[in-house]
């Protein structure tokens, strides 16, 4: 059994024009020691799908699914102060802008050690002790004395760190990164990764890494999760997505890589993801896709060979497509 199991989750949000559904049969599942990617453009419902695994979606959002469980529990069925003793102690998320998740009332010190009277029976010197050891084991200089700084006074780069300490304060089962490296300069990225690829190793815990970067994902995880529009529309290894995409949404996330430019103009994928008021009736990315049919634009597709497509890829071309079948006669 996988410590986080999901089967078909959906989230809706309740507008005034009726419901927007934000992720729409999602199923995914993370092992203990685990790295999974969730990759995807902006409103690919990536956030939304964890945030409902922490119980963080506002009162708006009606969440749905066959199975959502952590070791064995029911997410869905947990009371509140159930769901509470496991959110922050074995379940622990970096949310994507500190700047905005820290406190700017308390200092960092304060905010740390604050997770830790929640949930661990440690003394007031204990916690300080353990606030200043977390400090350091994310690479922030003079802990003692970063205890009492307060957030405006940190970079983007060590407010980062300090939203990293607070997550792995209790020492959780499974930690959730949220584009942890938004915002960040490239140099910082690599730190921020490295530091969250070593806590892993280190401790074991699982790790679902949030993100809309080919190339982070290439970089620290070992199976791969792709979204778009709210649906999940391929999984695999690293290994085999990168060098053999079944969805045409991945492949053109892949070849957009300038590595893979090789000196040509960077390709782009046309349009937009779809949003409340303009989802197509068949594949949602059927707009966007060079490939896309008749069938395509009317008829929503089924999941063949691991990929949400009517006509999934294979070394790089469409299987049973009615375009290769003209060009064969």
């Amino acid at each position: 059994m996988s410590m986080l199991e999901i089967e078909n989750l959906t989230v809706e949000f309740k507008t005034g024009s009726g419901y927007f559904r934000a992720v729409d049969g999602v199923s995914l599942q993370v092992d203990k020691g685990e790295v999974l990617a969730i990759v995807g453009e902006s409103g690919s419902g990536k956030s939304v799908s964890m945030l409902a695994v922490m119980g963080l979606l506002p009162w708006t959002a009606k969440v749905t699914a066959d199975r959502m469980t952590f070791e064995g529990r029911d997410l869905l069925g947990l009371s509140a102060n159930d769901r509470r003793r496991i959110i922050g102690k074995d379940i622990a998320m970096i949310f994507q802008e500190p700047m905005s998740s820290l406190n700017p009332c308390f200092t960092v010190g304060f905010q740390i050690i604050e997770a830790l009277k929640e949930h661990l029976d440690l003394d007031k010197a204990q916690r300080k002790a353990r606030a200043i050891e977390l400090l350091g084991l994310v690479g922030i200089p003079s802990p003692e004395q970063r205890l009492r700084a307060f957030p405006h006074q940190l970079s983007g780069g060590m407010s980062q760190r300090v939203m990293i300490a607070m997550a792995i304060a209790c020492s959780p089962k499974l930690l959730i990164a949220d584009e942890p490296t938004t915002a960040l300069d490239v140099t910082i990225q690599a730190q921020i990764l490295e530091l969250l690829v070593r806590l892993q190793k280190e401790t074991g815990m699982g790790l679902v890494l949030i993100t809309h970067s080919m190339g982070v994902v290439a970089e620290t995880a070992e199976r791969v999760s792709v979204q778009y529009a709210g649906q999940k529309v391929e999984e695999q290894a690293v290994k085999e997505l990168f060098r053999d995409p079944r969805h045409p949404y991945t492949a053109a996330l892949l070849s957009a890589l300038p590595e893979r430019a090789k000196g040509r103009k960077l390709p782009s994928i046309p349009g937009v993801v779809p949003g409340q008021f303009d989802r197509p009736a068949g594949c949602l990315f059927a707009p966007r896709c060079q490939l896309a049919t008749e069938l395509c634009h009317t008829t929503p597709p089924p999941r063949l060979d691991g990929a949400l497509c009517h006509y999934p890829l294979k070394d790089g071309a469409p299987q049973n497509h009615p375009g290769l079948k003209e060009r064969a006669a």
